[in-house]
């Protein structure tokens, strides 16, 4: 037996899917990071930065929770946010329990009710989280709890700050206790599914978004084209960043390079620490017209591409 199976707490295994459901900037990925203890999904301003179902894994007593972060759901106007959004519902759908995440100082929003409306449909078991609590007065707290729960039955509620912590690990508690019982889906040290290829891309287009803001067209994608382990111990990692317009490609290099330099340092020292090891990170910037109508790209991205 090895040191860590010594290690593992007594009782019965259990494994489960935990879907987390929410508008655009809830704190969805805030939440799966804190709950995992490392990054496995990037988090910025931008709404929608989640595209595709994430998964991160953590591990609580003998339970291992497999949360879901899903895109946030929001009214589609284009093909890609159709797709975003039925990806988000099928996560739900899939999941054995669904937590819906809400931003308690927003309220209820018209991208909120219409979340609720859904999920007031699914049959799992639903725990409500009122996240950002930190930023309004309890009064107010309970007077949201209250008005939500008039719409939707849930099973149990948490009051949570995903980004310090509060409350959440009475809400990891309870889940623990809530998934199925089960043998584990994933190895003991395993945080996400995601190769880490993808992981380093995902690293990449956030640093994008953090350094370009509202500069940065929505439909950018990053890929990683090459990932080669060196003899030194190092590696390198060549990735483009696919824009749609020539002058969404200037925006993305910047002046003299600037911009382009400064996300590849960051993404850099983050995947470095990821993988700890010396990362030589290459970025390159191309032209792909019309990707976000290209069947190729959805899959390429883990969302289905929706038909006309």
């Amino acid at each position: 037996m090895s040191e860590a199976e010594e290690a593992r707490p007594d009782g019965p295994e259990r494994c489960g899917f935990v879907a987390l459901i929410g508008a655009p900037n809830a704190g969805k990925s805030t939440l799966v990071n804190r709950a995992v203890g490392a990054k496995v999904s990037i988090v910025t301003h931008k709404v929608q930065t989640t595209r595709a179902i994430i998964r991160g894994v953590a591990l609580v007593r003998t339970s291992q929770i497999v949360f879901v972060d899903t895109p946030g759901i929001f009214a589609p106007k284009r093909r890609l946010d159709r797709a975003m959004v039925d990806t988000a519902w099928s996560g739900a759908r899939d999941a054995d329990v669904v937590c819906v995440l809400l931003d308690a100082k927003k309220g209820l929003e018209p991208d909120t009710e219409t979340v609720l409306e859904k999920v007031a449909e699914l049959p799992q078991p639903k725990v409500l989280l009122l996240n950002k609590i930190d930023t309004i007065p309890v009064e107010r707290l309970l007077e949201l709890t209250q008005a939500v729960h008039e719409r939707v039955g849930f099973d149990e509620t948490f009051m949570i700050s995903a980004l310090n912590g509060d409350g959440v690990d009475d809400l990891l508690a309870h889940l623990a206790d809530t998934v199925p019982k089960g043998p584990w889906l994933y190895p003991e040290d395993q945080i996400s599914d995601l190769p880490m290829r993808n992981l380093a891309a995902e690293v990449t287009r956030e640093k994008l978004y953090l350094r370009l803001h509202d500069e940065l067209p929505y439909r950018s994608s990053v890929e990683t084209t090459q990932w080669k382990d060196l003899k030194d111990g190092s590696v390198r990692i060549e990735q483009t960043i696919f824009v749609e317009r020539q002058s969404q490609k200037k925006i993305v290099i910047g002046r003299g390079g600037q911009a382009i330099k400064a996300v590849s340092a960051a993404a850099r020292t983050e995947i470095a620490d990821m993988v700890d090891r010396p990362v030589h990170l290459f970025l390159f910037v191309k032209v792909r017209d019309n990707w976000a109508d290209d069947p190729e790209r959805y899959r390429e991205m883990g969302l289905e591409f929706p038909r006309d």
